[in-house]
């Protein structure tokens, strides 16, 4: 199989798939719009699930796990809600060779059903907060698939929340959107900006949404992460009363949020090039491949019993490593491989290396080499991995910088929206001026920033506006 790849100046939606299937991620499955995510991938899914799984217990919540099957008239129950997802739920309606008296849903979130178990278990204030996460699989079926950016079916975390009061849920969304801010830039590498959605662009049964908002390579928008403030809608909706302090019957209030494998997707199209992935130290499945070179059994027997070593060094350092002895294949063909799969650094050591003590590392990042000491090899490898990270992620802020442009009027905005890239601009208009927009540019609001501190004029209405917004065209 070649290891080469389409160029993403060439054509960018090859490019992508061309990554995804030969740094071996996933492979499309049997039934149209599935994946099959192959061990590499899982590892990198893997990595980022336990690093968001560790923040979400550090602040208190709780892993569950809900039933996939969600009855017809649970869904019916919150009418915004299924209204929302009715056009890609998947519905079962046989089971053990009969009818089944009620179809099932399966499910493309849980709200319904995990509401439903809350009723059952919230009585009392004394029974708030409850902060439940699960990691799961959902299905929605989607019309037009690409791995792990949209498939038919795919993996997430979704975190349902009560609380006593509305200020206590909002303090939660806010709390988990900051979550995902830290898992996108400081683990993912990929800068986000991060605020809430306008109501056109809502989650279906929310009071609001807050998300971040990723810029990819090809410059346009990919919604990394999400989190609900559903208010009392799904509590009244399920009819979950607790008794407060005063000794009151009351609906809890609720959030909802959750990412899925659609971050892997975000970190190809972030920081990959021409040779395939970049991928981050700190979610890398391995940070470090070691290509040992030989000639003779002589020198393999040395330099293996040197790569040994390093092993034992680098086990202990809790560096992920993999060791590349394969003799079917050249020391040329390896670098290509594990370049196309996004190694953040290699080591090549061959005799001459061993005669001088030392090895050569070899960036991903920039293809820098340089020659390094055995003594102070660990050293040097951890400071490389820091400074990968870092380095990476500057590129893609200074990318994402570089292509968000400020417009004081339409005509302007119109020109960059088709040259591809962010707009952000003032904004005092409705859901119908909203609605044009889309129609006549395919470009949404992605977030209204957090950071509002700034007065202007609405580029589209020209009127007054206290807030300013971010454009583009998304995933």
């Amino acid at each position: 199989m070649s290891i080469s790849v389409t160029k993403r100046s060439e054509d960018y939606a090859r490019w992508y798939t061309d990554i995804v299937q030969k740094a071996e991620l996933a492979d499309y499955g049997p039934v149209k719009g599935t994946m099959v995510i192959r061990p590499y991938g899982y590892a990198l899914w893997e990595n980022i699930r336990n690093i968001a799984d560790r923040m979400f217990k550090e602040t208190g919540h709780v892993n569950a796990y809900f039933p996939m099957f969600i009855p017809e008239s649970f869904m019916h129950k919150e009418a915004e809600h299924v209204e929302g997802f009715a056009p890609e739920c998947a519905v079962v309606t046989h089971g053990g060779g009969k009818k089944l008296d009620e179809p099932l849903y399966i499910r493309p979130t849980s709200e319904t059903i995990i509401w439903s178990m809350y009723k059952k278990w919230i009585k009392s204030y004394r029974d708030l907060p409850l902060l439940i996460n699960q990691w799961a699989n959902v299905v929605r079926w989607e019309l037009r698939t690409r791995l792990f950016l949209r498939t038919t079916e795919f993996l997430w975390q979704e975190g349902h929340t009560a609380h006593a009061t509305f200020a206590e849920a909002e303090e939660e969304t806010r709390r988990i959107i900051e979550i995902y801010r830290i898992l996108a830039e400081d683990y993912l590498a990929m800068p986000v900006y991060v605020g809430k959605k306008t109501d056109a662009e809502k989650f279906a049964g929310a009071v609001h949404t807050y998300s971040i908002e990723a810029m990819m390579g090809d410059k346009k928008a990919l919604q990394s992460g999400t989190s609900h403030n559903l208010g009392q809608n799904f509590a009244k909706a399920f009819d979950v009363t607790f008794l407060n302090s005063e000794n009151k019957q009351e609906y809890v209030y609720a959030t909802s949020w959750g990412v899925s494998t659609r971050l892997v997707g975000g970190v190809i199209m972030t920081h990959g090039d021409d040779k395939g992935l970049i991928l981050p130290p700190r979610i890398a499945p391995y940070q470090l491949v070691i290509v040992p070179i030989w000639r003779s059994d002589d020198q393999k027997a040395r330099i293996m019993e040197e790569v040994a070593k390093i092993k034992l060094q680098f086990s202990k350092a809790d560096i992920r490593f993999v060791v590349d002895d394969n003799e079917q294949v050249s020391a040329g063909w390896k670098f290509n491989q594990w370049e196309m799969k996004g190694v953040p650094l290699r080591l090549e050591i061959g005799p001459k290396d061993i005669e001088k003590q030392q090895v050569v590392l070899a960036r991903r990042d920039n293809g820098k080499k340089q020659f390094v000491a055995f003594e102070s090899l660990f050293s040097v490898v951890n400071q490389l991995l820091e400074d990968i990270q870092s380095s990476i992620f500057r590129q893609a802020r200074d990318f994402r910088d570089e292509n968000t442009i400020e417009v004081e009027n339409y005509s302007d905005f119109k020109k960059i929206i088709e040259a591809g890239g962010f707009v952000k601009a003032f904004w005092a208009g409705d859901g119908v001026a909203e609605a044009r927009i889309q129609e006549e540019t395919k470009a949404t609001i992605r977030c209204i920033p957090f950071e509002q501190n700034r007065k202007g004029k609405c580029f589209f209405t020209g009127g007054a506006a206290d807030t300013w917004v971010i454009f583009g065209k998304s995933y």
